[in-house]
């Protein structure tokens, strides 16, 4: 049987990262990065199962995802975001394609799903970026800025990962696709609330653009 590694990338969550972390298979190792919060998320973390990793100052979500990484000890990992947008007991689902399917990288599609709970600002952002990422890589992925993937290590450990920012689940599906890894994707559950969106600069759409563009 295949060892499992949860990351968490976490950033002033103090609220849901106990949750999440309770919420997952008791079997998997379970990372929590947190990147700099100025709330107690740190010592949310630290009262439960997970191991916690903490960078002093704020270095992004790719950066934090990076750190996980590094520090997992599983053949597959999967990185789910921490404020129970994403539901912990999908993951199995993506981890299964994986083990019973060959897989290398599976993605929780939102497009899969029912997404009527999906801001509209964010829903219109998400089906752009998509179509240049599927334009641009000739993948065939609905959802390809999910933040809810699993995938094998070794095929992560190659892809030599350098985004700090958001667009990390971008620079993943680049080098993926280069890689001809086996790609696909499973719908999944969603719940959004006012804390669910992350917040997107000027500089995170330029880089976003930068890695499609120039890749």
């Amino acid at each position: 049987m295949q060892k499992v590694s949860v990351i968490v990338p976490s950033y002033n969550i103090e609220g849901t990262v106990a949750e999440v972390v309770n919420r997952c298979p008791p079997e998997y190792e379970i990372i929590v990065v947190d990147d700099g919060s100025g709330d107690r998320t740190r010592e949310k973390a630290l009262e439960t199962r997970a191991r916690v990793i903490s960078h002093e100052g704020n270095m992004g979500k790719g950066q934090a995802m990076i750190t996980g990484m590094q520090n997992a000890s599983g053949e597959i990992v999967v990185f789910i975001d921490g404020d129970l947008q994403h539901i912990p007991e999908d993951i199995p689902r993506l981890v299964e394609k994986i083990t019973n399917e060959g897989y290398d990288l599976v993605i929780g599609s939102r497009r899969l799903s029912k997404t009527e709970g999906m801001p509209i600002v964010r829903r219109a952002s998400n089906k752009i970026s998509t179509t240049l990422v599927r334009l641009s890589l000739g993948v065939k992925i609905r959802d390809t800025q999910s933040g809810f993937r699993a995938i094998r290590k070794e095929c992560l450990e190659r892809m030599g990962l350098k985004a700090k920012r958001f667009e990390v689940e971008t620079e993943m599906l680049v080098k993926a696709a280069k890689l001809k890894l086996k790609i696909t994707e499973v719908p999944i559950s969603i719940v959004y609330n006012e804390d669910s969106d992350f917040h997107f600069s000027l500089k995170d759409v330029f880089n976003f653009l930068k890695t499609v563009i120039f890749r």
